[in-house]
């Protein structure tokens, strides 16, 4: 890729809203100019001018439905361009002061690929590390203790073969990009990530890679991590959640 290309992306991507929109449509699935706007906080025709710069540069392409038409990313390199950039350098203001919406809930709890991240993935992973669940192996993986297999079977999830050995890569670690600190991937993350479905604890957007905490979710953070809204989530994301989530905790400021 020539130094004019490296920029020219570098461009499209800086963009606030256009970010937005990229990261919006990272989970693969395609979306209406209309909802990419409502995500983006943004009118349609404002979003219909960023949509058509991302085209002709090569990050989005377009299905044609009908009269409807339906925007994807180009492939997944440019998700993976997306959580690389992402991670580099600190947290910034931004996610922590954003009017956007779906900003904020992508932050506080969201899938990454197959796993939890956002704040609460961090957390999640940092209690397991704590409580002796998780030991980091190396630079790129947990590894998963006989403590932490006894306590995953009572979660309700089989441990099974997968972990039997300590198989390479099964609880890799993931630089979550709005935190900085590392959350569980890999098999791991994948069948945590079940469980808390399952049980009914947490339950995963259809149109957005947010992850809503139920109210019975909350009660088993607690229980099993020692994880307590009001002292894991910041101002902004316990003002989100009171207003969009969980409506008995509209006294969270």
């Amino acid at each position: 890729m020539s130094q004019h290309n490296i920029s020219t992306v570098a461009h499209l991507i800086a963009e606030p809203v256009r970010a937005v929109i990229l990261i919006a449509l990272a989970d693969n699935c395609a979306r209406s100019a209309s909802a990419l706007a409502e995500a983006a906080g943004v009118t349609a025709q404002t979003a219909s001018s960023h949509l058509a710069k991302l085209l002709d540069g090569g990050l989005l392409k377009v299905e044609s439905k009908g009269r409807h038409r339906y925007y994807r990313l180009a492939g997944p390199h440019v998700a993976r361009v997306l959580e690389s950039l992402a991670s580099v350098g600190p947290v910034t203001r931004a996610w922590r002061t954003t009017p956007n919406r779906s900003a904020r809930e992508l932050r506080f709890a969201r899938c990454c690929y197959d796993h939890l991240a956002g704040q609460i993935g961090v957390a999640v992973t940092r209690r397991m590390v704590e409580r002796n669940y998780l030991v980091q192996r190396d630079e790129y993986a947990f590894e998963l203790t006989p403590g932490g297999q006894s306590w995953l079977k009572k979660l309700g999830v089989d441990a099974g073969e997968p972990f039997a050995d300590q198989v390479v890569g099964h609880a890799n670690r993931c630089l979550d990009w709005t935190e900085r600190q590392y959350h569980i991937a890999g098999a791991l993350g994948a069948y945590l990530m079940k469980a808390f479905c399952s049980n009914g604890w947490m339950t995963r957007g259809r149109e957005t890679r947010a992850v809503t905490v139920t109210p019975a979710g909350w009660k088993a953070l607690r229980e099993h991590f020692g994880i307590d809204r009001n002292a894991e989530l910041d101002a902004q994301g316990q003002a989100r959640l009171g207003t969009r989530h969980l409506a008995e905790n509209r006294d969270i400021a």
